[in-house]
């Protein structure tokens, strides 16, 4: 299948830059034995769910991944994206990859200086990787044996939450809690599972009264998520492995809405691979523990667990456009992004909601 069958026009003043209030999003649902489409909003999802039903969310937490920094001891100045969180290394230090610019000018034994009241992160280039990636060593100034925790503080103190490239905005303070999930529990990601961030407590507690259940998974969302497709035929891309885990409890309460012959919901495309990714390797059933999902959903995919996708609206040509058309049908889904289009729908992460059911 080739890649530009998954393109479409989408107007840049429908590219949402702000966030409309928690739980004020439009919901367009699309009925896949149909094609038809109903306008509702956030709020009336449960009209569209049925008692029994699994509602089964993302409980990752996006970190400040991006520190605006100087480089030691020249001063020019640098920005970072911590791709993961500072993890320890054999020797004990604290290393991660990150995206660094400028990249031409730091090469290894090159050393960054974040600062703020609350103290001084350094990072230090270990080593060039590919498409501009580091591996850095992080370490509090004055301190090159403070715990991690020490070095998790002073990035959530000095650090900007990392919207997306498609946000031609800076970050303000607002963002640092519209840009999480009301499930957020879990750190580690380094972009928000948009679909979660349409629901407020009201919302689950209206589903909850219908009748309908919550399960959580985690899957820290890594950089890949906006991996671009540069292959022509959809066969030949690869995702990006993303850290997920799924606890002894959420894998009985979605076996056995499944053994029940009840719906599992996902809500968003990070918890549709987790899920998937976890039934493709446990002969269709949903598994306990820790893995790497890299599971390539695209049409022809054989879903073993999801009966419906909440979901944002998703970039051309992207891997989640093709996730997204697995379970819809592609031409479905891309009429259904036309009439969303043409009715003014708000599009990507800070953007309106789809249901597809």
């Amino acid at each position: 299948m080739r890649v530009a069958e998954f393109d479409f026009d989408l107007p840049a003043e429908l590219i949402a830059q702000q966030a409309v209030p928690r739980g004020e999003s439009r919901l367009l649902v699309l009925h896949r034995a149909s094609g038809a489409l109903e306008h509702a909003r956030i709020a009336d999802i449960g009209r569209f769910l049925r008692p029994g039903d699994l509602l089964v969310v993302n409980d990752t937490r996006v970190f400040a991944a991006r520190l605006l920094g100087r480089r030691a001891p020249s001063g020019g100045a640098v920005e970072c994206l911590l791709l993961t969180l500072p993890a320890s290394a054999a020797d004990g230090s604290l290393e991660c990859d990150a995206l660094m610019h400028p990249g031409q000018k730091l090469k290894p034994g090159a050393q960054v200086r974040f600062e703020g009241a609350a103290g001084v992160l350094v990072a230090e280039v270990l080593k060039q990787k590919f498409f501009g990636r580091r591996r850095i060593r992080m370490s509090v100034e004055g301190q090159p044996s403070a715990p991690p925790a020490a070095v998790d503080a002073l990035i959530e103190s000095l650090g900007h939450m990392p919207l997306p490239p498609y946000i031609k905005r800076p970050d303000d303070d607002a963002d640092r809690e519209r840009y999480q999930t009301m499930f957020a529990v879990q750190r580690g990601s380094v972009a928000a599972p948009t679909a979660g961030l349409h629901f407020t407590p009201a919302i689950i507690s209206e589903l909850r009264e219908r009748g309908i259940d919550l399960a959580a998974i985690t899957l820290h969302v890594g950089y890949g998520t906006f991996k671009p497709v540069r292959t022509e035929t959809v066969e030949e891309h690869t995702v990006d492995p993303e850290a997920c885990e799924i606890s002894d409890a959420a894998a009985r309460t979605i076996n056995q809405a499944r053994d029940e012959g009840r719906r599992v919901i996902a809500v968003g495309t990070t918890t549709t691979r987790a899920l998937e990714d976890s039934a493709r390797r446990n002969g269709g059933r949903v598994a306990a523990g820790a893995a790497f999902a890299d599971t390539f959903i695209h049409p022809g995919f054989d879903f073993k667990v999801i009966d419906g996708l909440v979901t944002n609206f998703h970039v051309p040509r992207s891997s989640l456009l093709m996730l997204t058309a697995a379970f819809a049908g592609r031409e479905r889904l891309l009429e259904a992004y036309r009439t969303a289009v043409g009715e003014g729908y708000r599009f990507y992460s800070y953007g309106d909601a789809m249901l597809i059911r």
